[in-house]
């Protein structure tokens, strides 16, 4: 669990959580977005601080992360070129104040997500084969080997 503490500074969040006793330690509660952080319109979802526009649903199955980004590519939503996010821009909808098992970010908004891992497009730095996601049962990257599978939320 430390890892996963250290993973997630070096993404630049501050966590709801506390080094306690070695063991990384989530406060309680769970609350959504602040109001206007989200505008929802036929399935997207516009994030007003990040700028960004979400794929609202998640992807119906999981993917390799080729396959994930492929999906993304092909994805016809809004008529926009969707695309797999970045580590950092994926971790900008998890919602620190859902302790563990999550799913770490605002339900009401992104309904059905599970607390599982969601794919990047960000290589896990000098160990090749592998890339970051993203986990919504605690909220932080991790990472894996590009031929494991996990969900997918696309960006533009």
């Amino acid at each position: 669990m430390r890892i996963a503490f250290v993973k997630r500074l070096a993404f630049g969040l501050l966590p709801a959580s506390v080094l306690a006793a070695g063991l990384v330690v989530a406060i309680a509660g769970r609350a959504s977005a602040p109001a206007g952080r989200y505008r929802i319109a036929s399935g997207a979802v516009y994030d007003t601080k990040t700028k960004l526009t979400w794929q609202q649903a998640l992807s119906a199955s999981t993917y390799v992360q080729a396959d994930a980004a492929s999906y993304c590519a092909a994805l016809g939503l809004s008529g926009a070129p969707w695309r797999l996010p970045t580590a950092k821009e994926l971790i900008t909808l998890v919602d620190v104040s859902v302790a563990y098992p999550g799913p770490t970010l605002d339900s009401e908004t992104f309904p059905g997500t599970p607390a599982d891992y969601f794919w990047s497009s960000t290589p896990f730095e000098g160990s090749p084969g592998n890339a970051w996601a993203v986990g919504f049962s605690y909220g932080g990257p991790d990472g894996y080997y590009v031929s494991a599978l996990h969900y997918v939320r696309c960006v533009h």
